[in-house]
Parts: C-alpha cells; sequence; structure tokens
C-alpha cells in the first residue's frame, strides 16, 4: 500500500530541524521570513490569496497587512484556496466519510484529515509529502520522551528506533488528525503493528481497561481529561499498567490534573500543543514550558480586532501561518484560542519562544452507574465525537442539569433543529449506556446563542453550576 512518505524530505526536515534547535534567535527570525516568503510565492497558486496577494514581488513585511481569515470562509472557498487544482471538496468530503480509508493516500501524494467542529464548522486539511516531513522531524527531534534516545509517539525516528509499547487512547473511527498520523506511522514501519496501538475512547471503560491492561503501554498518548479518567482507574485497582511517559494534548492540562496523572501513574507527564491546521505548534522541555517551533509556524496573539498582543498579556485569539504547506496555504489563520507570550527565555536554553495556552476547557460529565451508588464518566472528547459523527451537528453546548439530565443546546431552528436534537440524543443515550450508565434524557434548545469561552471557542460540554 502506498504512503505519504519521502525519506530524502524527512532526511532534509531533520538536519535542518537539528540545526536550528540550537540556532539564536536572529537565525530562528531569518529561516521564518524565509519560508514566509516561499509561502507567499506559493500562495499566488491559489485563486483566493492571488487577489489578496496583489501583483509585485512578495515581502514578508505584507503578512501583517493581509486580513485574517477563518475555517469558515477558507471552507467556503476550499477549491479555490487550495494550490492544485486536483483537490475537490466535494470529492474530499467523500473520502473523510469512509472511516475504512483512515491513512490511505489521496491522489497517491496527499493525507487527509478532518477537523473536529470546535469552532462550529468542520475543516479538511491536506498535507504532501515534504509538510509531513517537516512535522515529522519536529516531532522527532523536539518532542522527546523522556528516557528515550529519540522522540515522541510520531516522531519518525523514534518510530524506527522504538522497541517499546506505544498506546493512542482517542476517538477513533474517523479521519482526525492524531488517528490518520498515527496509522501512517504505523503503515511506515509495519512492524509497529506490534508495538504501537490505538484505542478507541468510544468503547465503554471497562473494555478500554482490559484492552490497555492486556497490552501494557510504556508509553500512553491521550487528552488531559481521558488521562484523569485512567487515573481514577489506576486508583480504584482495575487498570493495572504502568507507563513510564503520559503524553498528553488537545485540551488543557492543568496543574492538578497533571499531578494528579503523574502520581497516579508514577510516570512523567509532558504536554503538547497542535492543531488540525499545524499539528506540532509547541512541545514541552524538561522544564515544563512550551515552546513554539517558529522556525515553521508563525503565532500572532491578537486582541479582538486582531491587533498585536505584547508579552506577557493574554490574547483573545492568535493568527497562525502555517509555513509547511505550500499545497492548503493557511496565512493569518484565526485558531480561537487564546495563549500568552512569555517575554523571558526558558532556563532549559532553547531560544525558541514560550507560549502558555488557554485551549479546550470542557468538563467531564458525571452520570450514576447501573450499579446504584457508583458514577460513570462521560468525557467531553467521546461526547462531542458523538454528536458530531453520528448527529452531523458542529455547532452546539451540551449542558448537564441534574443528575440525568442531558440538554443539547443548538442555533438551528425548525424543523431542522428537531431532526439534529433528535439524531444525537438517540446517539447520546446509546453511548452512555454503552459506558454502564443508568438511562439519561436528552433534552434540546434550539435557536441558542452558544456562549464562548476564554479560548475564544464555545464551551462545549459544561457541568452544572
Amino acid at each position: 500500500m502506498s504512503i505519504v512518505f519521502d525519506p530524502l524530505h524527512l532526511q532534509a526536515a531533520t538536519l535542518d530541524v537539528m540545526a536550528a534547535s540550537h540556532a539564536t534567535p536572529s537565525l530562528l527570525l531569518q529561516r521564518q521570513q524565509q519560508r514566509l516568503l516561499r509561502l507567499l510565492e506559493a500562495a499566488r497558486n491559489s485563486a483566493f490569496y492571488a487577489e489578496r496577494l496583489g501583483s509585485g514581488r512578495a515581502r514578508s513585511s505584507a503578512l501583517s497587512r493581509l486580513p485574517p481569515v477563518t475555517r469558515a470562509e477558507l471552507m467556503a472557498h476550499f477549491d479555490d484556496w487550495v494550490t492544485d487544482p486536483a483537490l475537490r471538496l466535494d470529492e474530499l468530503r467523500g473520502f473523510t466519510a469512509d472511516p475504512t480509508r483512515v491513512a490511505d493516500p489521496w491522489l497517491d501524494r496527499y493525507m487527509v484529515w478532518e477537523s473536529s467542529g470546535t469552532s462550529g464548522e468542520p475543516g479538511v486539511f491536506v498535507q504532501d509529502a515534504r509538510a509531513m516531513a517537516v512535522y515529522d522531524a519536529l516531532e522527532a527531534v523536539r518532542h522527546r520522551v523522556p528516557g528515550r534516545g529519540a522522540s515522541g509517539l510520531f516522531g519518525a525516528l523514534a518510530a524506527l528506533g522504538a522497541t517499546e509499547r506505544s498506546a493512542l487512547v482517542t476517538a477513533t473511527g474517523g479521519h482526525f488528525a492524531s488517528v490518520v498520523s498515527f496509522e501512517r506511522l504505523r503503515r511506515i514501519n509495519p512492524w509497529l503493528a506490534a508495538t504501537a496501538r490505538s484505542f478507541s475512547l468510544l468503547q465503554p471503560t471497562a473494555e478500554l481497561v482490559q484492552a490497555l491492561n492486556e497490552f501494557q503501554p510504556a508509553i500512553l498518548a491521550t487528552y488531559p481529561t481521558a488521562a484523569a479518567m485512567l487515573a481514577d482507574e489506576v486508583e480504584a485497582g482495575r487498570l493495572r499498567i504502568r507507563p513510564r511517559c503520559v503524553l498528553t494534548g488537545g485540551e488543557t492540562l492543568s496543574a492538578a490534573v497533571r499531578a494528579r496523572v503523574a502520581a497516579a501513574f508514577d510516570a512523567q507527564v509532558r504536554n503538547s500543543y497542535g492543531s488540525s491546521e499545524f499539528l506540532p505548534i509547541a512541545w514541552e522541555c524538561a522544564h515544563g514550558c512550551l515552546h513554539v517551533n517558529e522556525d515553521w509556524v508563525v503565532l500572532e496573539p491578537v486582541d479582538e480586532r486582531h491587533r498585536p498582543v505584547p508579552p506577557g498579556q493574554p490574547s483573545h485569539s492568535v493568527l497562525l501561518t502555517n509555513l509547511a504547506n505550500l499545497v492548503q496555504p493557511l496565512i493569518r489563520y484565526d485558531l480561537g484560542d487564546q495563549l500568552t507570550l512569555r517575554a523571558e527565555r526558558c532556563a532549559c536554553g532553547s531560544a525558541l519562544p514560550v507560549i502558555e495556552v488557554q485551549g479546550r476547557g470542557d468538563d467531564v460529565l458525571r452520570v450514576p452507574a447501573r450499579r446504584p451508588g457508583q458514577t460513570v464518566s462521560l468525557l467531553p472528547m467521546a461526547l462531542c465525537t458523538v454528536i458530531e459523527e453520528e448527529g452531523a451537528v458542529f455547532d452546539f453546548q451540551l449542558q448537564q442539569r441534574g443528575a440525568s439530565t442531558l440538554v443539547l443546546r443548538v442555533p438551528l431552528r425548525g424543523a431542522e433543529a428537531k431532526a439534529a436534537i433528535d439524531r444525537c440524543a438517540t446517539a447520546l443515550q446509546r453511548f452512555a449506556t454503552l459506558q454502564g450508565a443508568a438511562p439519561i434524557e436528552v433534552l434540546g434548545e434550539p435557536g441558542c446563542d452558544l456562549p464562548r469561552g476564554r479560548s475564544g471557542k464555545a464551551c462545549r460540554v459544561v457541568m452544572p453550576e
């Protein structure tokens, strides 16, 4: 089976990332600006961006004069946005609708994944072998697992030398970036089928615990809320694994959750920050600081009017420019996350800037279990996946009101809202039953204006006040 992988691109990208890891701030900026110029030139092959860039030679200073873009805007102009006319949104939507084709190459040269609808509009993202080589190299060189001579779970070089078992606990079944990247890595190195496995968060907790007990991973990668839930299972004596490292991402990792997970597993916890738009935005060093890979990505913390926010001040949002992907240019893309750029350098010695991120802050919902006196934890990432995948609803808020009642709030109205709420209610009730919960009631509230959290994204799963 063909895969989107070029060893020569990976080798070149790895050497470049290794050299840049010890570069001074001025050299890092120089690399960033050179790649920005290349991106702006490539973007002229995009009908969407060509009009915005105008005529004349591209200059890196032009970046700040370009208007920000949103996911909804880009997806509405997808066929004009991409630089390869062979990429058509309707065909890609059909491809991502088939779960059996996860990690299959598109047109024999592209990796494709879809984002969740956190901002109300699901996205489709396409990467070629050059972009994937950059992501692989950044993971391999910088996102290092403690005690291992190579890198994190998705790092290509780590995969080539890894002998320990690695487990990815996530929402499987869709063409999500983490799942596609993980399965691609297994295909590049088929022998990893024995040492790396993904486990679905959507299965009953008891089944997940049993599968992990049988697999006994040394490296566990998952969301912070899932890691906390698994820590509960360890403390209850049901989960009997001893990973030496727990990798987290995709949600906010609080200090309390970090300490709890580290204590329960007696393991180091390492966090990362990434998105469907750029997988390895930032990596955590041994000092616990998130360093931005600014030689390959531009982050602009901004206020409500998209004006620059100075270091030390929390942003309203952040604009992302991906310097690796020339096929689907992302230039001043409003990511929606709130972050703070720290003014001081990290004590680890890296010249790469440090950020503090306020990402997803959804709650874990706890409902009564079928067994009297017990409760079941329903994880926000799993709930959101059920609503999106089975209910086809992407802009919503799910609130818990009372022990066994969930309220689904949507901006939809009329018959469309009723049909969507009915689909989601059936799916949520089935999911909760599989998790061992007592029967739950799911109510709907159509025509709602959904509140946005501090990150700028909707707080989609909310506990009762």
